[in-house]
């Protein structure tokens, strides 16, 4: 895929070795699956392509740095409730802190590709087009292996609504189950996607 130079100074061959050269390649692999994911949504649901490439390649850019630099991040950044945010670890700050990487360090600008970048692991209550293409991505790329995959890459080929609903309660079932800490944005894609609540 050639990128019309909108959305990111970056080509697809030198955004993707800037992201292969931050992560391992058991992670760079799943990047490549979501991309190839998300492309496929985007071609099926109507979205632009290339944001959902884009996006897809740097959703993780930022999973493999260490705690340290998060939370200086954190105390650096603009965020509401640091306090509250630095409660949670790597599975929230590296979508919600990571875009801020992504911005800085990748020079991507679009704020629609930053936002799916930072809600592809929590979602949220309002969700764009490719917010939900790279949030469903995320979860059923190929190398996805769990109980329930295949339900919901069905539900994501019928319907991306459903396949976020579908996410979102299983997500909240494992953390529930695995009794850890809730993000509260999580709790409000639960209300909106799955109990309805608007």
């Amino acid at each position: 895929m050639n990128y019309s130079r909108h959305y990111s100074q970056l080509d697809r061959e030198a955004l993707m070795q800037a992201v292969q050269m931050r992560m391992s390649e058991r992670r760079f692999k799943h990047v490549l699956g979501v991309e190839e994911t998300a492309i496929a949504l985007a071609d099926r649901y109507g979205a632009l392509t290339e944001k959902a490439s884009i996006a897809a390649l740097a959703h993780d850019y930022a999973k493999e740095r260490s705690d340290e630099e998060f939370e200086l991040a954190i105390e650096q950044g603009d965020y509401p409730d640091k306090k509250e945010l630095l409660k949670y670890g790597n599975a929230i700050w590296h979508g919600l802190v990571g875009a801020d990487f992504v911005k800085r360090e990748l020079g991507i600008q679009d704020e629609e590709i930053l936002n799916a970048i930072r809600l592809h692991t929590t979602g949220a209550s309002d969700m764009t087009l490719l917010d939900k293409i790279i949030y469903v991505a995320d979860y059923i790329e190929p190398g996805r292996n769990f109980p329930g995959v295949n339900d919901a890459r069905t539900l994501a080929l019928r319907d991306l609504d459903e396949a976020v609903a579908f996410e979102t309660k299983h997500t909240l079932s494992h953390l529930i189950e695995e009794e850890q800490l809730v993000y509260p944005k999580t709790i409000e894609t639960y209300n909106r996607w799955v109990a309805g609540i608007r």
